[in-house]
């Protein structure tokens, strides 16, 4: 079911999906429309099961579940997978690659691979003190306090 973000559990399960690109404004709405079907539908027959989700700097989808009174499948998290891939088609985006790097530059929030990142860093584009997103974050309390950090803060500090 459904619910406000704001009523979600500090240990409900999440999972950030970073886009390769900007969404355009003409599909923002578009997009959120899906994305709330999605979660109104994901296990809609078990009542005890409480989703919401955010979608962030136009770039990240964030799914966000309380499991304390049922529990995720596999089949469930296939559903959720299955409706990422197909965002990925229709947008022409990547959302599943954990392997890139997303970061602020500014108002702008970047996306690059890993070796991008490691050069920048060399080249003094981006610092310590640049913020991350950790989009490994795996439930709301870290994903309030430890998403968006200093790099210094995360685990991309060994790249420093």
């Amino acid at each position: 079911m459904f619910v406000d973000y704001s009523t979600i559990a500090e240990d409900a399960k999440v999972w950030v999906y970073p886009s390769s690109r900007k969404f355009y404004p003409t599909e923002i709405e578009e997009i959120e429309q899906k994305v709330k079907a999605f979660v109104e539908s994901w296990k809609a027959a078990d009542h005890n099961f409480k989703v919401s989700y955010q979608f962030l700097h136009n770039r990240f989808i964030v799914f966000i579940a309380d499991v304390s009174e049922t529990t995720i499948t596999n089949a469930d998290i296939d559903a959720s997978v299955a409706f990422i891939l197909e965002l990925q088609e229709t947008y022409k985006v990547d959302l599943l690659d954990k392997m890139n790097v997303c970061f602020k530059q500014g108002e702008f929030v970047q996306y690059k691979e890993l070796k991008d990142l490691k050069k920048l860093i060399k080249n003094k584009a981006v610092t310590g003190k640049t913020i991350i997103f950790d989009n490994l974050v795996n439930n709301k309390e870290d994903f309030e306090h430890y998403w968006e950090i200093a790099l210094e803060d995360s685990w991309y500090n060994r790249y420093l």
